[in-house]
C-alpha cells in the first residue's frame, strides 16, 4: 500500500495500480527500457493489473516477462468498470489513450503518459497528473512525496 496525505485533496490508501499496456508500458508489443526492473519494485506496495486490447498480439509475451497475467478489455467502459470493481478510491490508473479516459477519471489518482504512441487529449484532461514517459510516472509512484509536491493546493 501507498499511504499519501496531500494538503487540499485528502489521503489516500492506493492498493492497486491499472495500467494500460501498448501506447504506456509497450510500444508496438514490446515493454518499454526501464519498466519491468520499476514494476518489479512496485510488486511490494502496489497489486499490479494490466488491462489491453492486445492490438499487436505479443501480450502473452509481456504477461510472462512480467510475471503477471493481463485481462483483454479494450473499452473505456470495460476499464472503467474493472477500476470501479476493484475500488476505484484505492486505485492508481495509468494509460495514454482514449480508452483510458474512464479509467483515469475515476481512479484516486490518474496518470497519463505522453509517450512514443502519443497521448489523447482526452487522457490529459482525465488525468491528475501528466508525466513526459511512463519511467516518470513508475518513479513518482516509488517516491511518492513527489506525488505529493506535484498535488498540494
Amino acid at each position: 500500500m501507498i499511504e499519501l496525505d496531500i494538503p487540499g485533496r485528502g489521503s489516500y490508501q492506493l492498493e492497486h495500480l491499472v495500467f494500460d499496456v501498448n501506447g504506456t508500458l509497450a510500444v508496438d508489443g514490446i515493454l518499454l527500457e526501464g519498466v519491468v526492473e520499476r514494476i518489479t519494485a512496485l510488486r511490494a506496495h502496489l497489486n499490479i493489473h494490466l488491462l489491453t486490447a492486445d492490438t499487436h498480439g505479443r501480450q502473452d509475451v509481456i504477461d510472462a516477462t512480467l510475471g503477471l497475467e493481463a485481462q483483454r478489455i479494450g473499452t473505456s467502459a470495460g476499464k472503467l468498470r474493472y477500476v470501479l470493481d476493484l475500488g476505484a478510491d484505492r486505485v492508481v490508473a495509468i494509460g495514454n489513450g482514449a480508452n483510458d479516459v474512464g479509467m483515469l477519471r475515476a481512479a484516486a489518482l490518474g496518470i497519463a503518459v505522453l509517450g512514443p504512441e502519443g497521448t489523447a487529449a482526452d487522457a490529459i484532461d482525465a488525468a491528475d497528473i501528466v508525466v513526459p514517459g511512463i519511467i516518470t510516472a513508475l518513479e513518482l509512484l516509488l517516491n511518492p512525496r513527489r506525488i505529493v509536491a506535484t498535488l498540494r493546493r
